[in-house]
This record gives structure tokens, sequence and C-alpha cells, in this order.
């Protein structure tokens, strides 16, 4: 995937040897098994191939919808690599309720991907959200995203990243 960006133990970079692809249901039907490695899958054919038999454990990912409802994943959440979760739109944040889902309530570890109209201002509530990746939009160079995930670090009400209010963690501090 392009222009992407990724956080490890807090720290952004950019992606340059992301291996991952988001496969329509078309170009899956047409792929050989090679070049099925590291393929983001729409839920609809991620269970398909649960129901053949055909997945193995951590080859695919899954892409979410604004709305698909992410319960439905709860099977395969130790095994997934990637959940990729849609913005269509920079007004639409039913992802942003997703991730929180995924992380906070059902324990989902892995990569947790934005994918679709993802641009600089929205990083860091993504990144509070769960979010561990970011596809940001072609036309937005990325040295300007990562000013996205440095620029903004505190915040005062709960999140995913600080379960905890600034108002307790600061009386934590004391």
């Amino acid at each position: 995937m392009k222009n992407t960006i990724g956080t490890v133990k807090g720290h952004a970079s950019v992606l340059h040897d992301d291996p991952w692809s988001l496969m329509d249901d078309e170009a899956l039907d047409k792929s050989d098994d090679q070049n099925s490695r590291y393929q983001i899958l729409s839920l609809e054919s991620l269970l398909a191939l649960e129901e053949t038999g055909e997945s193995q454990q951590g080859q695919y990912g899954v892409i979410l919808h604004p709305d698909d409802d992410p319960e439905l994943l709860l099977p395969w959440l130790d095994s997934l690599t990637i959940i990729a979760l849609q913005f269509p739109r920079f007004s639409d944040g039913r992802a942003y309720s997703q991730a929180y889902l995924l992380r906070g309530r059902y324990g989902y570890k892995n990569d947790l991907r934005a994918v679709g109209d993802v641009l600089r201002d929205q990083l860091a509530a993504m990144r509070h959200c769960g979010f561990t990746s970011f596809a940001v939009r072609e036309d937005k160079p990325l040295t300007d995203a990562l000013k996205g995930l440095n620029g903004f670090d505190m915040i005062y009400a709960r999140s995913v990243t600080h379960p905890e209010p600034l108002f307790r963690r600061r009386h934590l501090r004391l």
C-alpha cells in the first residue's frame, strides 16, 4: 500500500516496504496463490474463505467499511494480522467508533490501519482511538502527515492510548 505511515512504540515513520494491498472481490478471483500472501480482503470475502477452509492463519487482513459490524470478527481477532477501517469521507467518523470497539472492548492487539480519505488533521485522534498505521491520501505528502502525529499528543479525555483522563493522569504523577 502506498503513502503509508506506521507507528511502533509511539514513534511514527514512513512504511517504504509495506507489503499489504487492498483487494476488491474481482481482483481476488483473478489472483494466484503467490500474490495472495498480503491481501486485505472485504469482510464478505474473508468470511467466504473461512467457510471454504481456504484461508490460513495470519495470511489475510480484512477491511471493514463503516456499515460493517466489528463484532463479526470476534472468532478471528487473534489470527488477523491487520484490520483496515475505511474512511469514505473526511467527515465520516464511524471508523473511530469501530477502532475503539476493536481495541477497547474486543482486545484486538495487531495492526489497525486507517484507509480512505485519511488526512493530517485526523491522525492524532486516530492514534488515540487505537490506529497504528495510516494509509494517507495519495495526493498528500507523507512528510506533512507525519507532523500531524507529532503535533498533538496530549488529550484531555480518556482514550485507547490513555485510559485515564488528563486530570487523573496528573494526579497520579504527584
